[in-house]
């Protein structure tokens, strides 16, 4: 760093270029685990709650404070049922694979019109049987599943769409596993068990045009500087005569899509009495269905549409779920 004396490392990751506004608030998912044996759904979807801190006695070995109480901050995320809309199959074509086909259950609920163009002339049994038709050329299997945010209690009527991988066994044992739970809820106990590890996949909450110093963490000038104290102390060298793209500059801060590896789950909860503070949640309300608690943080503001799905990049954790002691119900209004 020329004639400074101490180290100077750069300020921001260049990991998460380029750094602005995600296309949908959903976000989308790019991989799935390929470790199923047995035919089975890989991802659910909630709505963000909040934070509260529980106290669990701590179950992993290695640590210091095995067999003692300890407090965790826990989210709470909430899980209303979800209803499994279509099977949709892909196909090879050429080096690409593409949708190859879909077929949808019947009598879908009026709301997803508010989603999708609908037709009133749909026939779902000739779409199934054109779509068994085509079971030999499918390369791969998912179900597209549909969120009932009325039964969230957050004020909000249009359903969101979830494409979620079945993996496990031969296409012909997935489609069967599909087709059985077609136009049928399924809760989040069916996907996942407490105890395991989940990834979290949201959109982080929105701060708009920001500087350097809190977009990146440079540190300020001093207070002397000429013109300016809240920026960068060069734009970079004479040579090469342009700003390099590895040099702060002030743009959109958050609503960028990001994925929490190795959430634990702590509970799957029916009862929200014992959860929710007098008054309900700040900024969400009341809890009406299941719901999860999560070790840790995870990305959004409350409301915003949270998906989970089976860990990418597991890592060796106690079968059980930790013995939880106390679980914070004050309201932080």
């Amino acid at each position: 760093m020329g004639h400074r004396k101490q180290s100077a490392p750069r300020h921001g990751s260049l990991s998460y270029r380029p750094r602005k506004r995600t296309r949908r608030v959903s976000g989308r998912i790019r991989h799935w685990a390929t470790t199923a044996t047995e035919p089975r759904i890989l991802g659910f979807a909630g709505f963000k709650v909040g934070m509260t801190h529980v106290l669990l006695i701590e179950d992993k070995p290695n640590s210091p404070w095995f067999g003692r109480e300890i407090t965790r901050a826990v989210t709470i995320v909430d899980t209303p049922p979800m209803l499994v809309a279509s099977i949709r199959g892909y196909g090879r074509n050429g080096s690409t694979i593409r949708v190859h086909g879909e077929t949808w259950m019947e009598n879908l609920p009026r709301d997803i019109r508010r989603t999708l163009p609908w037709p009133k002339d749909y026939d779902a049994k000739a779409s199934m049987t054109k779509f068994t038709k085509t079971l030999n050329e499918l390369v791969g299997l998912r179900v597209r599943l549909l969120t009932q945010p009325r039964q969230a209690g957050i004020g909000k009527k249009k359903p969101d769409i979830l494409e979620v991988a079945v993996l496990g066994g031969s296409i012909n044992d997935q489609f069967e596993y599909a087709k059985n739970l077609l136009g049928q809820e399924i809760r989040v106990r069916d996907i996942f068990q407490p105890g395991q590890l989940l990834d979290v996949i949201a959109v982080t909450k929105g701060k708009g045009f920001q500087g350097v110093v809190k977009r990146f963490g440079v540190s300020k000038l001093p207070h002397k500087s000429r013109k300016r104290v809240r920026a960068v102390g060069t734009l970079g060298p004479w040579h090469p005569s342009r700003i390099m793209y590895t040099v702060p500059r002030a743009g959109q801060m958050g609503f960028h899509q990001r994925t929490e590896y190795n959430k634990r789950l702590l509970r799957i909860g029916e009862k929200s009495d014992d959860i929710t503070p007098s008054g309900g949640f700040s900024h969400y309300g009341v809890l009406q269905s299941d719901f999860l608690l999560l070790d840790g943080s995870i990305p959004g503001p409350s409301r915003r549409l949270v998906q989970l799905r089976v860990p990418n990049r597991p890592k060796p954790i106690p079968d059980k779920a930790p013995e939880i002691a106390y679980i914070s119900t004050t309201s932080k209004k």
